[in-house]
């Protein structure tokens, strides 16, 4: 089988955006004008095709990245359906709300551009700048697109102006709105220097004449500062330029493809979704702007057998296969699916693949295409594209799949940890046995979902990223798995830490006859440091008697072999068993850096249950004089409001033992920035409409966790049955 569209004509786009800013709606039309769908699903008609679980068609939200591959011609092409001037999509359509901002995290990382979909009438909103963050970090590019033009409110400029300011300088306007609000009917491209018109059923036929010549003003004025950006990032260009020389819009296109692909430059395009304006453009923009596989650099990993060599891969099929599993999920009829971005190499339906992550060696049962819900088999997948991979067994999100002969681990993703969890006890026994099933493979599916039992009381608790989350895998469970469960009030997840260093020392001896129990150990606790900036690309190299994991480091310092080399490891164990219960009100502890010093062993007594139990107690006793205290989640919360609340809002922010940020003013309403613990956002939302007659809207995402006030502590310490 060979591969129907060449590489470089392939685009892998995600389409993101704060919940309710028109993301879904742009993403039905896309599916319209490439052909995928031949009527166009409405989010309040409940629908749409990228929103295919029931529970997103009941809210009207995206709970899960929706994938998605079509062809698409450039919008003015004179023979549309040749296919030598076809490209290839592949559209992950993600969620905007913050709980499940998982789908947005791991779906940045296989992608090689976006779309952001902004709110004309709001801007820059808080999901968005968390969203903006995610592609930073994966050094994304990125394309703005302005929608909702046509909204009561709408003002392009002010967003501009909101993403300039709360996002990137290096945002540029490439087009204008002809009008906004009810009157909006088409969009100015600055690039070319015409207007477009968008008519015919569903704003299909798309016309270009010449600009309103009550706007060729403003647009000379816009394309002024367009091209002066432009003409930065080449000197010959440049140099032209400041002579007197305005570049051909060959030239034009070209630099401004480079400064995008470097990040350099964030084009700004507008239109309205709902109404057909300006989504067929921004389609062309992805084709003229946003990268291919071939325009990237080689994806970097480790060797598996040696993790301080760097390995690279190149975006091309000749290569060895090389692959990331960047999301599982669960289907009634054919079992679990793993969704996989191929970086190099091809593979086939049947083949025998390992994962490198684990070692396992993998026999791929069935690929799939993906049309959101629907799906098409496939025989071969080749590099750079998006596929999903029926009858794996062992693999997780992050997992990295490879020829057996030729491995690669690539950089895993790293997700928030959760910050809500709740106790979720099932109605029945049947449900019981159910429950465990449907508990495990929605964890499998979602990073931040995680399952725990309270060691006094045997109860479930599931964590998570808000109560939405929650309220949605809870429904899950019981339409998916048909599992009936109650469950408890909603509970902030808490953390503990340590807040100096401490030592501890434990002797672990019992003789009871015959051969007895020997282990004794000295460690060193201390505050975890973050790691250490690096240049992109590079890999921290840990020395080889440190081992780093997630919120924990040990240091084996050993030296001339008073604990032999086999009994390390378990007091690693130990230590991090300690670190699962806490010391003040029995949370999990987390940033503890633990070197393990000094000991001594028994030739015959030692074993790895001695060693454990003495690195279990030895922390004990260095946790109590380490000055151990709890952690709670804080979160970022926006507030928009009519500004004849504002007192009311301030005042009740600073009751809730929040601190104010900033305010600013936006589509006429007033935004108040603030941090709040979560333990007292619980209702908020209520309390929010009741204050201000339901004219103000809230959002929170998590920010960081910090250390709670004494006289809170020993409330969450009584509350746990807990004695000072």
């Amino acid at each position: 089988m060979a591969r129907e569209f060449p590489l470089e004509k392939l685009r892998n786009f995600g389409i993101v955006a704060h919940v309710d800013a028109g993301k879904t709606t742009t993403s039905e039309r896309v599916l319209f004008y490439t052909g995928m769908s031949h009527k166009i699903g409405e989010v309040h008609d409940g629908a749409t095709v990228t929103d295919w679980m029931d529970q997103e068609r009941e809210r009207g939200i995206t709970i899960t990245a929706a994938a998605i591959s079509c062809n698409w011609s450039k919008t003015l092409e004179e023979d549309r359906e040749d296919k030598s001037k076809m490209f290839t999509f592949n559209i992950i359509d993600t969620p905007g709300h913050i709980d499940f901002t998982a789908e947005v995290k791991r779906s940045m990382r296989v992608l090689d551009g976006a779309v952001v979909v902004f709110d004309g009438a709001a801007g820059v909103e808080p999901q968005t700048e968390t969203n903006w963050g995610y592609a930073d970090e994966a050094n994304v590019p990125r394309i703005c697109f302005i929608n909702k033009m046509d909204k009561l409110g709408a003002d392009f400029d002010a967003s501009v102006k909101s993403i300039h300011e709360r996002l990137s300088p290096k945002a540029v306007r490439i087009q204008i709105p002809i009008g906004a609000e009810d009157d909006i009917s088409g969009v100015v491209d600055l690039v070319t220097m015409k207007a477009y018109r968008f008519g015919g059923t569903m704003g299909m036929d798309v016309t270009e004449e010449e600009i309103p010549t009550d706007l060729v003003e403003t647009a000379q004025k816009w394309r002024g500062e367009l091209i002066e950006k432009v003409v930065e990032h080449d000197d010959d260009l440049m140099e032209a330029y400041l002579g007197g020389d305005e570049p051909s819009l060959e030239d034009l296109k070209k630099t401004l493809r480079k400064a995008v692909l470097a990040n350099a430059i964030f084009p700004i395009m507008t239109g309205t979704a709902l109404k057909n304006i300006g989504v067929q453009l921004v389609l062309d923009a992805v084709v003229d702007y946003l990268p291919s596989p071939t325009d990237l650099p080689p994806v970097q990993g480790v060797d598996p057998k040696d993790e301080e060599t760097v390995v690279e891969r190149n975006p091309s099929d000749e290569e060895s296969f090389s692959a990331l599993a960047f999301k599982l999920q669960d289907d009634k009829f054919v079992g679990q699916l793993a969704f996989f971005r191929v970086y190099s190499g091809t593979v086939k339906a049947g083949s025998y693949i390992i994962n490198s992550s684990t070692g396992n060696k993998e026999r791929v049962g069935r690929i799939v295409r993906l049309m959101a819900d629907k799906r098409t088999e496939v025989d071969e997948v080749f590099a750079g594209e998006i596929a999903a991979m029926v009858g794996l067994k062992e693999v997780k999100t992050s997992h990295t799949l490879c020829a057996v002969d030729s491995q690669i681990i690539l950089e895993q993703i790293t997700f928030p940890a959760p910050v809500v969890a709740v106790r979720v006890e099932p109605k029945t026994k049947n449900d019981q046995e159910k429950m465990g099933v449907a508990l495990k493979r929605l964890a499998d599916e979602d990073p931040t979902f995680t399952v725990s039992t309270d060691e006094e009381t045997l109860e479930t608790i599931i964590a998570g990223m808000g109560e939405l989350h929650l309220d949605i895998l809870v429904d899950r469970m019981k339409r998916e798995f048909g599992v009936e469960a109650n469950i408890g009030a909603p509970q902030v997840a808490y953390r503990e830490t340590i807040q100096r260093e401490a030592e501890g020392e434990e002797k672990y001896v019992k003789q009871s006859g015959g051969r007895g129990q020997y282990g004794h150990v000295k460690i060193r606790i201390k505050p975890l440091e973050a790691l250490p900036e690096v240049a992109e690309g590079e890999v921290v190299k840990i020395p080889k008697n440190i081992t780093r994991e997630d919120h924990f480091e040990f240091i084996n310092s050993i030296k001339g072999g008073v604990i032999p080399q086999e009994y390390i490891p378990a007091v690693m164990k130990g230590c991090r068993e300690a670190m699962g219960r806490g010391f003040v009100a029995g949370y999990k502890m987390e940033d503890v850096s633990v070197e393990l010093y000094d000991g001594s062993f028994h030739d015959v007594d030692s074993s790895e249950i001695a060693f454990k139990l003495a690195g279990i107690n030895a922390f004990k006793k260095a946790a109590q004089l380490a000055k151990a205290v709890i952690l709670e989640p804080v979160m970022k919360v926006e507030v928009r409001t009519p500004e004849e609340y504002m007192g009311d809002i301030q005042g009740n922010i600073s009751s809730k033992r929040g601190t104010l940020e900033a305010t600013e003013e936006i589509g006429g309403k007033t935004i108040v920035n603030s941090k709040i613990p979560l333990s007292e956002m619980f209702g908020y939302t209520n309390t929010l409409r009741s204050m201000t007659q339901g004219r103000a809207s809230m959002t929170m995402e998590f920010d960081h966790y910090e250390v709670v006030p004494p006289n809170v502590a020993e409330d969450i310490k009584k509350a746990r049955g807990v004695d000072s």
